[in-house]
């Protein structure tokens, strides 16, 4: 059987998920790091049940199906940081922040769906760098946008190198 009790947890905090949806609800990216929702179709009942209870609220942080849910919109985004419902939410605040900050510099601070769209490999490369198989890595967005730039800088020179060589 699954413990639930917070004892029993493990001292790293965990994310379930990160989420970015457009302003009709619809996925733009989803990583799930356990099986809350092991199929596509429930993944996409989640996000559809969050989007319809967050989308018109200010607030910040909601409780939902027995998670914590961290969010925040911009112009035609809206960024969702996932944990158990006895995750703390400042973490999951920080981990929210930091991925939104690092996209803000990333896109020049254009944030919004069609520059991100265009810019999909940075935002999967910095979700990797912020979080590891649900575990908080990095929560400074400087630290993330200059990682995401050597990976971005090492897989260009990897690509060079294979067109001379071809």
């Amino acid at each position: 059987s699954k413990m639930d009790s917070p004892i029993l947890e493990p001292s790293l905090y965990t994310v379930k998920a990160v989420l970015i949806l457009d302003n009709d609800g619809d996925r733009l990216y989803a990583k799930y790091y356990d099986d809350t929702y092991p199929t596509v179709k429930e993944q996409k009942a989640f996000e559809k049940n969050i989007f319809n209870k967050t989308h018109r609220t200010d607030s910040e942080i909601a409780l939902l199906e027995g998670l914590t849910v961290v969010y925040k919109s911009n112009i035609d985004l809206f960024f969702y940081v996932i944990g158990s419902s006895h995750e703390n939410e400042l973490m999951l605040m920080a981990v929210l922040n930091c991925l939104f900050d690092s996209l803000s510099q990333m896109l020049r601070k254009n944030v919004e769906r069609r520059a991100l769209l265009e810019n999909m490999e940075g935002l999967f490369l910095a979700v990797d760098e912020i979080v590891d198989g649900g575990v908080i890595l990095e929560s400074d967005p400087q630290q993330v946008v200059h990682r995401v730039a050597l990976r971005v800088l090492q897989s260009a020179k990897e690509q060079i190198k294979w067109s001379l060589l071809r």
